[in-house]
């Protein structure tokens, strides 16, 4: 059985309201975009990921973000789960992401994070993804039971969680 309903469609363009910017399923094209993105804030993304998904490593090459695009894309392509890309108007900056994926641990339907890079902490752009990604959820995707990693429960609390079946 899928995680997701058969006939579900994703979204494939979303607007962060208030922003020039908008959310779109990542591509393996989008590597020139994401390496920097990803390497310029990895050591704060590695203090929230890094104990849970082992991501970013200090190690990580451009060809190794390359392949792990093109995973997100074939996911995305399968159902299987999601990386969305936040993007500039022009799609010339990757200045974030939102992960949609299956729950690992009990108590859900759908798991959620996403994060901004470092130059947008604290930024109006980043509060706009903040109050967008949770409607966004409620509106567009049919969980009954989503979770907001690292918003409504903690990394550590959810490393402590049964895994889902």
């Amino acid at each position: 059985m899928s995680w997701l309903p058969r006939d579900f469609v994703h979204p494939t363009h979303v607007p962060v309201p208030g922003t020039g910017l908008h959310l779109r399923p990542i591509r393996e094209a989008d590597t020139a975009i994401d390496y920097p993105a990803v390497m310029g804030s990895r050591e704060r993304l590695w203090e929230i990921f890094g104990p849970a998904w082992g991501w970013p490593a200090e190690t990580m090459t451009y060809e190794a973000d390359r392949v792990d695009l093109l995973r997100h894309e074939k996911e995305i392509a399968a159902h299987q789960s999601f990386n969305y890309a936040l993007l500039d108007e022009d799609e010339t900056k990757l200045l974030g992401c939102v992960y949609i994926d299956p729950p690992e641990r009990t108590g859900a339907d759908g798991e959620i994070a996403w994060w901004v890079v470092d130059e947008l902490v604290g930024s109006a752009e980043e509060s706009a993804l903040d109050a967008l990604v949770p409607k966004w959820i409620a509106t567009d995707w049919p969980f009954q039971q989503p979770r907001h990693l690292g918003r409504d429960i903690t990394w550590q609390e959810w490393l402590t969680l049964p895994p889902a079946p």
